[in-house]
């Protein structure tokens, strides 16, 4: 049986969108927020919003190493998504 996790970030569409934000968050950063919200759309899918806070919950953005208005801003809509 597949981990949670595994359960959880198993989309193709997700793989190929967070694989393109490897090594570009210092130069894009409103491009893969706007990119986000598209893959997030109205926000209703609770696996979306789950697999968008675990990647904004990840080391390079709690490090302080990725950080922006824009990103706090996502990850508290995602947040109160979440509730």
């Amino acid at each position: 049986m597949p981990s949670k996790i595994k359960q959880i970030v198993n989309d193709p569409e997700w793989q190929v969108l967070r694989e393109s934000f490897v090594g570009t968050w210092m130069l894009t950063p409103s491009e893969n927020v706007r990119k986000l919200r598209r893959y997030l759309g109205n926000f209703s899918d609770p696996l979306k919003v789950r697999r968008v806070h675990n990647y904004l919950t990840g080391s390079g953005f709690r490090s302080g190493k990725i950080h922006g208005e824009e990103i706090n801003q996502l990850l508290k809509e995602v947040k109160n998504a979440r509730r």
